[in-house]
């Protein structure tokens, strides 16, 4: 069986440092704008959704290879019991 691959401690760490400094720089971004309070909150609420929706999809997206290869290891399971039944019957 096929272990599963995990990412280094500098990969995460690099992956939620990234993370965080774009939702800062969003922020701060949409803090300094010239427009009325409203308009920052319209743009505030987008990106709030933005990540929201982000955070579903990768979580959607893994769910859904985490499935396949699943269904994959009970095809293989099946194929390896048949052929040990065939060895065994000659």
């Amino acid at each position: 069986m096929q272990q599963p691959t995990r990412d280094s401690n500098a990969w995460i760490i690099q992956t939620w440092a990234a993370f965080v400094i774009s939702i800062s720089m969003t922020t701060i971004g949409i803090i300094n704008l010239p427009v009325d309070n409203w308009v920052k909150g319209f743009m505030g609420m987008g990106t709030a959704f933005s990540i929201g929706s982000t955070f579903t999809l990768s979580k959607t997206m893994r769910d859904l290879h985490e499935s396949r290869k699943l269904i994959a290891r009970i095809d293989e399971a099946k194929v390896e019991r048949l052929l040990s039944q065939h060895d065994s019957s000659f």
